[in-house]
């Protein structure tokens, strides 16, 4: 265990590192010193190995990697502290973005997301999110890949081609709803939905790293642009806090924790998300401490987090709140309540009246109680405070040593791919079907032509052979007739002669009777 003082007061206000995963909370109005008491904590972690990672709203953290630099502010809030062995220090740095502008790109897939949180980005009814669960258990089932936009919309619209299949299976489900979730697509990708799902996917290893002197890695994630869709933002760091959680083992309760998690604008995280994603939140808040993990929320106003959470974070810092109504009033009592009472401290007037730089502190003791609220300074930073310009920025993520991994795209074979080429080759085999069932027709034609013209040649040769018989009968008939006339003239010439000589005969012997007589 170590100790890390945050403030001095009364006392030292020292935040114990075996209970740093018993959570906390910083709240304040906006100038009242939140941003300071982030960076104190951080580098007190950083500095004993344990790495952070902080949402960076106002893009004012990235200077963590600079040590400060002395002046008279400094020194007077030094002095006051009673603190002289002060020493200044950078600390290392991972600077990511969303959107890939001012950092190394961040990326989930659609899968990872899975269908919950997909369903709380795009806003979907109840029965809109039942279909996008159907969605996510088909491709399953047919070993499509989501990983982006573009598979997700792929998958949409075929699953409008089968929902009268799947309707078998799952239940109704109508075109309409499906093309409603089509059109909300249309919402996250205007909000840069499309950039932050894809691949490389964030391995959350990659952030739980330390330097080669031993401190642990500062992640910064670029979050103002990303604030700006309340929805996608929110999104993120649950499924962030989700991810975490299920990629590490149960350890207990350890010395130092090996993570912590800081929420900057945490009201966002709550606001208007479902009690399903609320009650989600709780247990992941509940049961991640287990796993040596510390969640830190930042926040104006502490009644922001829902009681059920608030009460789950041990370690409190509440700057400077405001009360302009009885309403706000009534809201700083209600804070107030929330400390171990301190008998010489009038806890809800001190909020009300602290300065820049000062808080109301109650961290948890050795033996895991509160303890007793104090008024005390916050520590200065060890860091700079000037904000770093866009070319040092640069130069932290060029030579990144996860550069090489996150900062290119990669588009592999996935649910659109697949769905292409099986539209591909459904048209290929229609195609060739239709050709088939042309070349069929063809042959099927050519056939029939062959056949009659067969039947064509068959008549021809009969006709053939019949003129043919005709012809040689009509030869044979003219030769019979040649013969038969010869033999007629022959016949009769041959009568005539036997006629003609029997005439004479009979004529000789009549006249020769007659001559006698």
């Amino acid at each position: 265990m170590e100790k890390m003082l945050i403030g001095r007061g009364t006392g030292e206000a020292v935040l114990l590192s075996d209970k740093v995963n018993q959570h906390g909370l910083i709240a304040g109005a906006t100038g009242s010193g939140k941003t300071v008491t982030l960076k104190v904590i951080a580098e007190n972690l950083s500095a004993m190995g344990v790495p952070t990672i902080i949402q960076d709203v106002k893009g004012d953290l990235s200077n963590i990697s600079v040590p400060g630099e002395m002046n008279d502010k400094l020194a007077s809030r030094l002095e006051t502290l009673g603190v002289s062995d002060f020493k200044f220090d950078g600390f290392p740095v991972e600077l990511w973005d969303v959107f890939g502008a001012a950092g190394l790109p961040l990326r989930v897939t659609v899968s990872e997301l899975g269908p919950t949180l997909l369903s709380q980005i795009l806003n979907l009814n109840e029965v809109q999110s039942g279909i996008l669960n159907i969605l996510f258990k088909m491709t399953d089932k047919e070993g499509l890949l989501l990983l982006d936009l573009k598979d997700l919309r792929s998958a949409l619209n075929y699953m409008i081609d089968k929902r009268q299949e799947l309707s078998k299976e799952y239940g109704n489900i109508s075109a309409q709803s499906v093309q409603s979730i089509l059109r909300a697509l249309l919402t996250i990708e205007d909000e840069g939905g499309d950039i932050f799902l894809g691949e490389p996917a964030l391995s959350i290893e990659d952030m739980m790293k330390t330097s080669s002197d031993g401190k642990g890695i500062v992640n910064i994630i670029q979050a103002n642009r990303l604030v700006q869709s309340p929805t996608l933002y929110a999104t993120f760091l649950l499924w962030m806090i989700s991810e975490i959680y299920e990629a590490l083992p149960e350890v207990g309760n350890l010395d130092k924790p090996k993570l912590v998690f800081f929420f900057d604008e945490a009201h966002l995280l709550f606001n208007g998300i479902s009690s399903t994603l609320e009650q989600k939140i709780l247990q992941i808040v509940r049961l991640i401490r287990s796993k040596g993990v510390g969640i830190f929320f930042i926040t104006q106003n502490p009644l922001d987090i829902p009681d059920a959470i608030s009460s789950q974070l041990g370690n409190r810092v509440v700057h400077q709140l405001r009360a302009f109504s009885p309403k706000d009033e009534k809201a700083v009592k209600t804070v107030a309540d929330t400390f171990r009472a301190n008998p010489q401290l009038d806890t809800y007037s001190e909020i009300l009246q602290l300065k820049t730089g000062e808080a109301i502190v109650s961290f948890l003791t050795d033996d895991g109680s509160p303890s007793i609220c104090q008024k005390a300074l916050i520590m200065p930073p060890k860091s700079t405070f000037t904000a770093l310009d866009s070319m040092a920025m640069d130069g932290i993520v060029k030579n990144s040593t996860l550069n090489g991994k996150y900062m290119q795209s990669v588009d592999r074979e996935s649910a659109y791919e697949m769905l292409n080429a099986r539209a591909a080759q459904a048209e290929m085999d229609l195609e060739n079907q239709r050709l088939a069932e042309a070349r069929q027709k063809e042959l099927e034609k050519m056939e029939l032509e062959h056949q009659k013209a067969l039947a064509k040649l068959e008549k021809e040769r009969e006709r053939a052979e019949a003129e043919t018989r005709k012809a040689a009968e009509r030869a044979a008939a003219k030769v019979d007739r040649r013969r038969k006339s010869a033999m007629d003239k022959g016949i009769d010439s041959l009568v005539g002669t036997v006629t003609r000589t029997v005439g004479r005969e009979l004529a000789r012997n009549l006249l020769g009777s007659l001559l006698k007589k």
